[in-house]
């Protein structure tokens, strides 16, 4: 088994929410595939949302199977 790390929003843009956000999953970006361990590829979600600000949509890096 090998992970994919991505990155994907939590929100989307509507004026009738508070704040004007509406939960929402995004679509995903991959930035890193064929990675061999659940450790590695934690290490590299974790980095990734060390070095980059979420914003307004809450962009962060997540990984799967």
């Amino acid at each position: 088994m090998t992970y994919k790390v991505f990155t994907r929003t939590w929100w989307k843009d509507n004026k009738d929410w508070p704040n004007g956000l509406e939960p929402c999953v995004g679509g995903s970006r991959t930035i890193a595939r064929n990675i061999p361990t659940e450790a590695e590829a934690r290490k590299i979600a974790q980095e990734w949302n060390a070095t980059h600000e979420a914003g307004r949509y809450s962009l962060k890096a997540e990984f799967t199977s």
